[in-house]
């Protein structure tokens, strides 16, 4: 059924997992809110039907729109003239390929986890069936919607610090330094199974987050990675620390370090930028500030929520100066640059500076091939490795 148009109301939202005890569901749930421009409406939220149903009724879908899975939701919602615009997939990794294929293929647009698929042969059939239907696909990179993150993509793009010689990007975390997917925690347990999270442990769970955020920052575009895995813990089939240098088209260099087993780090990403004059750097865990040095000069702090920032920076801020916001924030503003770029598809306008640069299904594809590139590099003891895409 051809859905109505976008104007004048809300975008109707379904959803896939994220139920009762998904960390994520309720991360997704809390950004879709924040800008008033979702409704969620319905959902298979859980693999246990009975369950999922419970959840429904507590987040107040209605029972006849709560189904016992993701092919019942869109067979019914397909029909429907009040059917789901779009759905978001908060389920491992495995299953994103045949929920997002099956949401496109019936008309649904997609806003999914990252990483975007198990394989890179998945990634690339979703990017092909995105190109084919026109419809719309984003991929959940929360830390492209810090304003900071946008401030420093702008001066980067400006040239205020000349051309990038080299990036430096960690994503370290300290929850899995002990056996705990052996102890029942079943968020790790899929995590180290290569059949439900794909080639990479904490390389496609948390470095892919890192591998966008340094792109999306510098523009630039990697022709070679060389890795060295690591599993720390015995018994777990993927890595949980990796280290990995970039070599970047027009020469700029890169190293990037993702972890699962930081002891002392909860959430320490950190991204360095070097040009020919200046730098920029940012720590998530103070969001709020960017670092700027100009040659020869005095280390600014720029603060969001300045007028003279960029008007992609001024357009992710949502709080006033001396408020903090983060990753819930940062999170909604992915949601709302998702729902800017539907209705300006729907009206067949350009987006606004909200719906700019948001992550999409090439975003999605990149993480992947980022990922087998990197486990290809492992295996053959570190060798340069070029990346499909970039």
């Amino acid at each position: 059924m051809t859905r109505s148009s976008l104007k004048g109301r809300r975008i109707r939202l379904g959803m896939v997992g994220g139920g009762e005890g998904a960390y994520i569901g309720g991360i997704h749930r809390f950004a879709a809110r924040l800008d008033n421009q979702f409704e969620l409406v319905a959902g298979a939220f859980d693999v246990n039907a009975q369950r999922g149903h419970a959840f429904a009724a507590q987040n107040f879908v209605a029972a006849d729109r709560s189904y016992d899975d993701y092919q019942a939701m869109i067979a019914a919602e397909s029909l429907r003239k009040d059917g789901v615009d779009v759905v978001a997939i908060c389920t491992p990794n495995f299953t994103h390929y045949p929920i997002a294929r099956a949401c496109l293929e019936a008309g649904i647009d997609v806003i999914c986890e990252k990483p975007l698929t198990a394989t890179l042969a998945d990634a690339e059939a979703l990017a092909e069936v995105v190109a084919r239907s026109g419809r719309f696909l984003g991929v959940t990179y929360t830390y492209a919607g810090y304003p900071l993150i946008a401030e420093a993509r702008q001066r980067v793009a400006a040239g205020l610090i000349g051309s990038v010689r080299t990036v430096q990007v960690e994503y370290p975390l300290e929850w899995m330094a002990t056996g705990i997917e052996q102890q029942n925690n079943q968020q790790a347990a899929w995590r180290v199974d290569p059949a439900k999270n794909g080639r990479g442990g904490s390389i496609g769970d948390i470095g892919t987050h890192a591998y966008h955020l340094a792109g999306y920052v510098t523009g630039l575009k990697a022709e070679g990675v060389a890795a060295d895995l690591a599993t720390f813990v015995p018994g777990r089939a993927l890595d949980d620390n990796a280290h990995v240098m970039i070599r970047y088209q027009g020469g700029a260099r890169g190293l990037l370090w993702s972890s699962q087993v930081a002891i002392g780090c909860s959430n320490g990403i950190r991204l360095r930028v070097f040009g020919e004059t200046g730098s920029l750097m940012w720590f998530q865990e103070q969001p709020n500030e960017l670092l700027y040095t100009p040659l020869e000069g005095t280390t600014q702090i720029v603060k969001r929520g300045r007028n003279e920032l960029d008007e992609l920076t001024r357009a992710r801020t949502r709080t006033p100066p001396g408020h903090p916001e983060g990753y819930i924030e940062a999170f909604a503003c992915l949601y709302a640059g998702f729902a800017e770029a539907l209705r300006a598809r729907d009206e067949q306008r350009e987006p606004q500076a909200a719906g700019v640069y948001v992550p999409d299904v090439y975003d999605g594809l990149k993480g992947v091939a980022f990922v087998d590139a990197v486990v290809d590099s492992h295996e053959q003891n570190s060798a340069w490795i070029r990346p499909l895409y970039s």
